[in-house]
């Protein structure tokens, strides 16, 4: 067996995860978890990457005392988020949070300069304000990014801190909104007519690709023996996530479902009509030159902002009650700009309600079934318009992420869908990352059908059936937008 370390950054923790690899499966063991807690200073939201690395050196240095080799390092994280370095290499501030107000407005000022039609010819993305493309923008006059050299991913960002190499992994760059999705190469011509330095951009890197070693430093801080190389993965974790996807054949769709769900299908070519641009979806670059072709979807982000107003509640308590309330009562649109900043969350859902004219929800349990009755509604309305825009067939839904461990949720995406459900792993995420690593040290072989077969053999899969009639689903389901 051949040990690698998953260095897995989600929107809302971080794990180091060791596994170990061969051809007859892989073992997945965690070595540290830790939180990932954005912070307010002045009136910016920022991502506490000093704190992430922190986290990730102390996981790495469990694996140190536990003493197997790692023949490499992979890191992914969430998207479109990026720091800035100066000419020599520091970092200027700390990221800023997608979910900053920084970028209000921010979006109809581009397309002003370029339209959103020939936006998407260019990049094949949705139109979504966090996108990196209108970070920037947001920064445009800054001296911050005056002074900027090198602009990084948050999963380039630590493995430039990790190695002192810099490089940008190309299914991450292609959630930037500034990634040519017919060349695969940075959209030079879009940055220009931005006003974008095309300089600040590194050389891309394919997944399964050296990222280099770790120096001497890290290696020492970290109790690791030397030399350790890191390696590029699918960095944007859905690319490492949907790689994990233990599907047995071509006809799936996927949710990855942690604090964001993105749900789509898996295709060899990018969507460019456009009724696929009016209806938001995105292509986005996967492992083995495959394209996800998906929306991003609200997810377990609003059940955990509202747990928090109401003092962080058990869970399993709070679904019990839940599957035991009236289904499709109310429901909400989990996309809508409204429930994308921190803050009360059941407040707003009740507004919401009351808006449309829906009952609104008067008790935590209420809240938490309005919550998971939309996003079951928004997966089976996203997978109808995927198979419709690309004409690929779904027979089985692949649900992976921290949301196979609710229940609730999966059964009633069954529902919602009228197809099977497949739920697990977990921590795909992980499971995808250490697979393409494994394949690029040599220790197994093959292509995505191969690697899920080794994700069958090792993992613990349930299956979901639906067990509702479908009408009270599809008269629900036109209360919510449609793609």
């Amino acid at each position: 067996m051949t040990a690698v370390a998953a260095v897995d950054l989600g929107a809302s923790s971080g794990r180091v995860m060791l596994a170990e690899v061969g051809p007859e499966g892989i073992e997945l063991t965690e070595a540290h978890r830790f939180a990932n807690l954005p912070v307010h200073l002045g009136k910016t939201l920022y991502w506490d990457v000093p704190g992430l690395y922190r986290g990730i050196l102390d996981g790495l240095r469990v694996i140190g005392r536990r003493g197997p080799r790692l023949a490499s390092i992979g890191v992914d994280s969430w998207a479109v988020d990026y720091g800035l370095l100066d000419a020599d290499g520091s970092l200027l501030g700390l990221p800023v949070h997608y979910r900053d107000h920084r970028t209000d407005g921010v979006t109809e000022w581009v397309l002003d300069e370029v339209p959103a039609d020939r936006l998407y010819a260019v990049t094949g993305l949705q139109l979504l304000p966090i996108n990196t493309l209108f970070q920037v923008m947001s920064e445009a006059v800054s001296a911050r990014l005056a002074a900027a050299r090198h602009l990084l991913l948050i999963p380039d960002l630590i493995s430039y801190w990790l190695t002192g190499v810099l490089g940008t992994e190309r299914t991450n760059a292609s959630t930037t909104q500034l990634l040519d999705i017919h060349s695969g190469h940075w959209a030079t011509g879009l940055m220009a007519e931005l006003g974008i330095r095309a300089e600040l951009f590194s050389a891309l890197r394919e997944p399964g690709d050296p990222a280099g070693e770790l120096t001497g430093t890290v290696t020492l801080d970290a109790g690791l023996p030397g030399p350790v190389p890191v390696t590029a993965v699918g960095s944007h974790d859905t690319a490492s996530a949907v790689v994990a996807v233990p599907a047995t054949g071509e006809r799936f769709g996927y949710v990855s479902c942690g604090t964001w769900s993105l749900v789509g299908v898996e295709l060899s070519a990018p969507v460019l009509t456009e009724e696929s641009r009016l209806a938001n979806f995105t292509n986005e670059g996967g492992v083995d030159g495959t394209i996800r072709y998906l929306r991003n979807v609200m997810g377990l982000w609003l059940l955990q902002e509202s747990r928090r107003a109401w003092g962080n509640p058990d869970l399993d308590g709070l679904l019990a009650e839940a599957a035991g309330c009236p289904p499709l009562r109310s429901v909400i649109d989990p996309g809508d700009p409204v429930f994308l900043a921190p803050g009360d969350i059941p407040a707003r859902i009740r507004r919401w309600c009351a808006d449309t004219g829906q009952p609104e929800p008067a008790t935590p349990a209420e809240t938490t079934r309005c919550v998971l009755d939309s996003l079951a509604l928004a997966y089976r309305n996203t997978l109808r318009a995927a198979q419709r825009l690309s004409g690929k067939e779904i027979e089985v839904v692949h649900l992976v992420g921290g949301g196979v461990r609710n229940e609730l949720l999966c059964q009633l995406t069954a529902d919602a869908c009228g197809l099977p459900v497949v739920a697990g792993p977990a921590e795909a995420t992980a499971l995808g990352n250490a697979l393409v690593q494994a394949r690029a040290v040599g220790a197994v072989r093959g292509g995505l059908p191969e690697l899920r077969a080794l994700v069958r053999a090792g993992c613990t899969l349930r299956r979901y059936t639906p067990c509702e009639p479908a009408a009270p689903w599809d008269q629900a389901a036109t209360r919510l937008p449609m793609p």
